[in-house]
């Protein structure tokens, strides 16, 4: 009986590898998915020949592959192009045109090949002639999607899943693309208010390198020589002082801040160090109200598409924790989980997190006893959607003054640094020549 070696992906997305002893690659491919994976490459194994040396039986074994047309490519190369992640923006783009065909009552296989033509990312047209084969060969379409974790994620996978179940694919598309859209557009509100004090910092840390590299040697050069021997004033001292550090030991000094930086991005990475950097996103005086209106809006809305489109409410609260972005609201999911997985009702373990203001948790009470929850938090989200653009318009108006006097204080406090030696230097020559006079 033949051989075939496998390659598959568990619903994770980890990749086996494997032989089985089948009579056809058909039967190997119903094996494998018995076996709850998702086939990515199926081939026979060759037949061993005689080696004439050590080392050499492999050799062969190629030439023959290459002899009757065969290309074996092995998928373990990683191509940079093929092998990234898909931009949220163009993800949102087709979800929405996927939906729109669909809607419109194309075939799911044909509504992804004509995607397939007119997609310009590769990444992603490599993906759906993926999911498009994946179907022809007997998958459903979450099963195809669950083959690609790092492009489709549980949120993705799992609605998707649960429109198959009910019958109502083109239906829970609609509202994925809606999320989507939603999603994206609160992301890019929070980037473009951003923008405006990065590139304020980004400009100040210009000027200051500048100034502390050119400039101020200059002035020492200049007090050195006027000043014959006289101490300078201490805070003049202080800005010479980092101004010689700077330019005497730039690359250090370079080499310095970036080590900061690094050390505390991977702190950050540790579990204790995530959730004190949550903890202060969300206590922040200005930043922080926006960053908890985008997580009470992402929860809300993930949550209530989830339930509104079949997932079961355990599995929703696991997906939304996942996908929750924050420690500290992923932690008070975690509670609402295990609250619901024991009879009881989602709002006690909002109220007792601190993170949700009493107005999401009397509406998520009233949903709750309704039977209307699904519908409540989406207009949680809706309203949350219009608090986020009223805080990030207040955030940009505050920043902006901010961001200017900051700029100033610190530009000025140099600028003051070198005119204070001049300022005492004008004093003295001002008492010598009041002396003269009262001499003559």
């Amino acid at each position: 009986m033949p051989k075939f070696s496998y390659v598959a992906m568990d619903a994770k997305g980890k990749e086996t590898k494997g032989t089985l002893e089948v009579a056809n690659q058909n039967e190997a491919i119903a094996r494998v998915k018995e076996m709850q994976l998702f086939p990515t490459k199926i081939v026979e194994v060759e037949k061993e020949k005689p080696a004439k040396g050590k080392g050499r039986a492999a050799a062969p074994a190629s030439k023959g592959a290459r002899k009757k047309g065969k290309l074996d490519v092995n998928l373990n190369i990683k191509i940079p192009f093929l092998s990234g992640r898909v931009k949220s923006k163009v993800l949102t783009t087709f979800t929405r045109q996927l939906a729109t065909l669909v809607d419109a009552g194309l075939p799911l296989l044909r509504g992804l090949r004509v995607l397939e033509k007119q997609e310009k990312n590769a990444t992603l047209r490599g993906i759906i002639a993926e999911l498009a084969v994946a179907i022809e060969g007997g998958s459903t379409f979450s099963e195809g999607l669950a083959q690609h974790p790092k492009v489709f994620n549980r949120l993705y996978v799992n609605m998707v899943k649960a429109g198959e179940l009910g019958g109502v694919l083109e239906v829970v598309l609609n509202r994925l693309s809606e999320f989507m859209e939603k999603a994206q557009k609160i992301k890019g509100k929070v980037i473009a208010a951003m923008f405006y004090p990065v590139a304020v910092m980004c400009v100040a840390v210009c000027i200051l390198t500048v100034l502390m590299v050119y400039v101020v040697p200059k002035f020492k050069e200049v007090f050195e020589g006027m000043l014959e021997g006289q101490q300078l004033p201490a805070f003049t001292r202080l800005v010479l002082g980092i101004s010689t550090t700077v330019k005497d030991h730039f690359f250090w000094t370079a080499v310095g801040v970036a080590s900061v930086v690094v050390a505390l991005l991977l702190v950050i990475r540790t579990k204790l160090g995530r959730r004190i950097f949550d903890k202060l996103k969300l206590k922040m005086p200005v930043l922080g109200p926006v960053i908890s209106k985008v997580a009470i809006a992402r929860f809300t809305r993930t949550l209530g598409t989830l339930v509104s489109s079949g997932v079961p409410i355990l599995q929703a609260l696991t997906i939304v924790k996942e996908t929750s972005g924050n420690v500290i609201v992923g932690n008070a999911i975690g509670a609402v989980h295990e609250s619901v997985k024991e009879g009881e009702t989602i709002t006690a373990p909002l109220e007792a997190s601190g993170v949700f203001p009493p107005m999401v948790i009397s509406m998520v009470d009233v949903g709750e006893q309704t039977g209307a929850l699904p519908e409540m938090l989406l207009k949680i989200a809706d309203n949350y959607d219009e608090e986020v653009d009223n805080a990030v318009s207040a955030m940009t108006s505050l920043l902006e003054p901010i961001m200017i006097i900051f700029l100033a204080v610190i530009v000025g406090s140099i600028v003051i640094a070198m005119f204070l030696p001049l300022i005492a230097l004008m004093q003295g020559i001002g008492d010598d020549t009041g002396g003269r006079r009262g001499a003559d």
